[in-house]
């Protein structure tokens, strides 16, 4: 098993429909989930349904590593100050080809793609482009290369 850090660039959104029934422009943020880890963008304010992030989010990865779900997954949301945030939707990116070839080569990326986002009725509603790579730890010291990532994410598989 290898282990690397696979960074997803999520750089923007189009067509994404206006689900705040208060306002004219949602204010939309993107929640990254892979393997049980979550991070979030920053909020696109006043952006509406085509809005830009730009931002890149960093994940502990390992290949192969357990389980199957090699995914992506990204959830679209309207952030509101006065009640609970909207779902706007989401999508998922398989990346086990991604992995395999950053464990081959040292490093591999995917350059920023469009991919469909679907809503709750599981219809298309908009794009989202979004970009990942794979780059292997170095072999001598995983835990230093990765800031001590396995007893801050709670993996005591070393005890």
């Amino acid at each position: 098993m290898t282990g690397g850090l696979l960074e997803v660039l999520v750089v923007a959104a189009s067509g994404l429909p206006n689900v705040d029934f208060l306002t004219d422009k949602i204010d939309p943020y993107v929640v990254v989930k892979y393997k049980g880890q979550e991070r979030k963008t920053k909020v696109a304010r006043g952006q509406g349904g085509n809005p830009e992030w730009h931002q890149k989010l960093t994940f502990r990865a390992e290949y192969p590593g357990s389980g199957s779900d090699y995914h992506i997954n990204l959830k679209i949301m309207d952030h509101d100050t006065f009640s609970s945030d909207d779902y706007i939707g989401e999508t998922k990116i398989h990346v086990e080809d991604l992995l395999a070839l950053g464990v081959e080569n040292g490093s591999y990326e995917m350059n920023p793609t469009k991919f469909r986002v679907t809503g709750s009725n599981e219809k298309y509603c908009g794009e989202i482009k979004v970009g990942a790579k794979f780059t292997k730890a170095s072999d001598y010291d995983d835990d230093e290369e990765l800031g001590g990532w396995k007893n801050s994410y709670g993996d005591d598989s070393d005890e």
